[in-house]
């Protein structure tokens, strides 16, 4: 392939946390290409959680459920780019839109997985996903081969608006210094949410062991935190964020947590790339996808092996094919808690040494 771009697009327009994963490639092809204008483009409204990143040139929101739906759409917005000068493709994203995008921006070099099957008349290059072997980043990276890139996931941190960081910081030094536990409870998919009574739990012991509990949830996630804020003794001494924050303050403000609870989520990507300590469930989901929180501050609990049901699907569903939901309900509030103190313990240790 041509050995020196000038302007390189990047295409993962599947969830939030699928496009916090591609944080390690755009650091290695910046640093393949230092001269060359990178571009992001992501589904519509994730875009702000990147507009600090200095490696990109610019960051793109695709509405592909709103004004830009369906494959005339996908056709039109490829064109278009097409003619923006860009000189090399590379398409995360393996669904039939986002190969008619690819196509149609008629750009000559293209890279892209080799499946499904009409990839291979999609890009000029393709390359193996290997998704039973490898982790989402190195599967990632895998799209680097042909570029020449390869080796270890380079050091990548999510960079932030020094106002959103300087708010947050504000913020939290109004909590005083007990540890600071983030709940979110939210997720997309409905089987991937622990039970609410869980939650409010481990919210209740936190508030009575002194440490203060923050309640982080989408828009669309209010009335879930409404309802476990209404299950829990300690709620008023609760802070509920839940509608509150726009993803930069998002990010800023789990950056301040000692601990961030949560479902499989988008919002847990953004936890452990800014290497805050994880503590996240799987249920449905299972490790082996490759796409649990990485580092050594995550930890992830999962029910135990006799749930010959598991995984029931890579995304998780609106119901337990199984009527059980056991794969969730497994997890115990003493098991979450007991990790949580863990994770404080460490952190004070740290504080002290």
């Amino acid at each position: 392939m041509k050995k020196n771009y000038k302007k390189i697009a990047l295409w993962q327009t599947a969830f939030l946390g699928d496009a916090v994963l591609t944080l390690p490639l755009i650091k290695a092809l910046s640093l393949r290409f230092p001269d060359a204008e990178i571009h992001l483009f992501v589904r519509k409204g994730v875009e702000p959680l990147f507009e600090g990143q200095p490696e990109l040139a610019g960051v793109h929101g695709f509405a592909k459920r709103g004004a830009q739906k369906g494959m005339g759409a996908a056709r039109s917005y490829g064109a278009k780019l097409g003619r923006q000068g860009f000189d090399l493709w590379i398409s995360a994203h393996t669904s039939m839109r986002s190969a008619v995008v690819s196509v149609s921006t008629g750009i000559k070099d293209r890279i892209g997985y080799d499946a499904p099957w009409y990839n291979s008349f999609v890009y000029s290059e393709t390359v193996k996903r290997r998704f039973e072997e490898q982790e989402e980043v190195e599967r990632l990276l895998a799209l680097g081969e042909p570029l020449g890139i390869s080796g270890k996931a380079p050091e990548v941190k999510l960079e932030l608006p020094a106002a959103r960081i300087s708010e947050a910081e504000e913020f939290f030094k109004g909590l005083g210094d007990s540890p600071v536990i983030g709940v979110h409870p939210g997720s997309t998919w409905e089987t991937k949410k622990w039970p609410e009574q869980n939650f409010a739990q481990v919210i209740d012991r936190c508030v009575g062991d002194g440490f203060k509990v923050i309640l982080f949830g989408g828009p669309d996630e209010k009335e879930l935190c409404q309802s476990i804020l209404a299950q829990a003794r300690q709620a008023d001494a609760v802070i509920n964020l839940a509608g509150k924050l726009g993803l930069q303050q998002l990010a800023a403000h789990i950056r301040q947590l000692d601990v961030y609870l949560t479902n499989d989520s988008g919002p847990m990507h953004i936890a452990w790339i800014q290497n805050v300590p994880v503590l996240a469930m799987f249920g449905p989901t299972v490790r082996k996808f490759g796409f649990f929180p990485r580092g050594a501050n995550s930890t992830v609990l999962e029910s135990g092996d006799d749930l010959k049901c598991r995984p029931c699907g890579l995304h998780g569903g609106k119901s337990c094919p199984e009527k059980h939901h056991k794969c969730m309900t497994d997890i115990t509030a003493r098991m979450v808690w007991n990790e949580i103190l863990q994770k404080v313990g460490k952190g004070r240790e740290k504080g002290n040494g």
